[in-house]
């Protein structure tokens, strides 16, 4: 090849190999990697509820402790997503399927799959994947150097496509499947080091690795059937009998194997997995799920969440205060009553129970934010000014919370202060995702405040932000 031929070819195959380090990639993320990128693109919605997210830092805290990351402030976000699924995308953030949750029938069980993803984090193992997939890149252009070489040395010697340019020609492809069924079979290794990473975060808290291995005898189940129809070097995790294999004799040596967990744990457990289902099925899968000669606790707050839902609001109030009077020292409770009262237009009843519930979780940010809209929403006279109060103290503790900014935004308006009530409403949409119309708020705001002042700098703050490429709502300026 002459110097100009030779750059023609280094671009072309520079190209394609951009094409397969693509390929690659896709194939190389497991089902849940799809349904992180759909959530960051906004087709699959995250839930947020108090009582939930405590109960799962309860089970993460001495997961990560062990680990070594407590002051890392990793969180998990919660999907709404039936399917049974976890996954990390970053060093922070654990994903957790609304389906992993409900289909955990013990705490130990869902604690076992946020050990393993928490081993993901630990290990470094995204880190790692990305100068898998750096390699992998060069590796491509590589081989399709190589193999152009070889179709080039045909076409000099006339050899017909059936001889050394098509066997050339073919071998372009071949180096694409070997690259990708290394990178699989290096993911594979990762996940069986973040299970075994797990095991050990599980004996240093004194917890059963037992749950894992009865989440891995159910993906076995599920894969019973199509099990021979499966290339396992073309998965990107171990194939769930391997998995068990691999871990069974590890986890029954732990002298913690047969440990139960704790009854108030088991308790918590079964509310949330009830106040899921009740949140997210019809009314009648619901009364399947927990009829009403189920008189445990979880089976009547899953009633009593299915009957606001669905229009018998009097009906709900009164199971709700049932509930209270069996657990009256439950904060979630009394937050129940309050949204089933709030959203069903009586603001004014929902004060007490919501203020009760905010005392009762020393002010978490989202009862908070329910406890202002129902001011603002109450019309009272004396509430402007009580209720900014609340969403102020809410959007500093959760600034991510698009709802609390745009209520501060509505309790703004009404007292006629339309400069933060438009600095208020641009950090909703900032937290939305919504930059542009985030930037045109704030700007509006910069002209209403007195140049210089706080508002003003807050303000010029928003206008100026230029968010990263692909960058979600966490990686925004503070301006509130």
């Amino acid at each position: 090849m002459d110097g100009s031929a030779s750059s023609s070819f280094l671009r072309r195959a520079a190209s394609r190999a951009g094409r397969v380090l693509a390929m690659l990639s896709v194939a190389m993320l497991p089902v849940h990697g799809a349904r992180a990128q759909d959530s960051a693109k906004g087709r699959v919605s995250t839930i947020r509820d108090t009582e939930i997210e405590a109960l799962l830092r309860d089970y993460t805290r001495p997961i990560l402790k062990s680990a070594g990351l407590a002051q890392q402030n990793v969180e998990v976000v919660l999907i709404n997503q039936r399917s049974f699924n976890a996954f990390v995308a970053d060093g922070r953030r654990i994903f957790v399927n609304t389906g992993a949750l409900i289909e955990s029938k013990t705490p130990n069980q869902i604690i076992g799959v946020l050990a393993h993803e928490t081993g993901h984090i630990a290990g470094g193992h995204l880190a790692r994947m990305r100068e898998q997939l750096a390699g992998a890149q060069t590796m491509a252009i590589v081989a399709m150097l190589l193999a152009g070489a070889g179709v080039a040395a045909g076409a000099a010697t006339g050899v017909s496509g059936n001889g050394l340019s098509g066997a050339a020609a073919a071998g372009m492809s071949a180096p694409q499947e070997m690259i990708r069924r290394s990178l699989l079979s290096y993911q594979r290794g990762e996940e069986q080091a973040a299970d075994r990473s797990a095991v050990k975060y599980l004996n240093a808290t004194h917890q059963s690795s037992k749950g894992m291995l009865e989440t891995f005898e159910r993906f076995q189940n599920d894969q019973l059937f199509i099990s021979q129809r499966i290339d396992p070097y073309l998965l990107s995790h171990p194939m769930a009998r391997e998995r068990i294999a691999a871990l069974e004799q590890l986890a029954k040596e732990s002298p913690y194997y047969n440990t139960k967990d704790p009854a108030d744990l088991q308790a918590r457990h079964d509310l949330m997995r009830a106040k899921l289902i009740a949140f997210t099925e019809r009314s009648d899968a619901v009364a399947r799920q927990y009829p009403m000669s189920d008189n445990s606790l979880a089976a009547q707050y899953a009633r009593a969440i299915s009957a606001y839902r669905f229009g018998n609001v009097n009906g709900a109030v009164a199971q709700i205060d049932a509930l209270i009077a069996k657990q009256p020292n439950n904060p979630y409770f009394y937050e129940l009553k309050g949204q089933a009262l709030l959203e069903s237009g009586r603001a004014k009843d929902a004060l007490a129970p919501l203020r009760k519930a905010v005392d009762m979780t020393g002010g978490a940010p989202l009862i908070r934010t329910m406890l202002g809209q129902a001011m603002v929403q109450s019309g009272s006279t004396s509430n402007p000014d009580e209720a900014i109060r609340e969403l102020i103290q809410a959007t500093q503790r959760d600034p991510d919370s698009a709802g609390a900014w745009r209520s501060l935004s509505i309790a703004y308006g009404r007292k006629g202060d339309l400069a933060n009530a438009d600095l208020a409403a641009a950090n909703g949409s900032f937290a939305q995702g919504d930059f542009k119309s985030g930037r045109e708020l704030a700007a509006r705001a910069r002209q209403r405040f007195p140049q210089g002042s706080p508002g003003w700098l807050k303000a010029d703050d928003l206008v100026n932000f230029k968010p990263p490429a692909g960058a979600d709502k966490g990686g925004r300026p503070n301006g509130g």
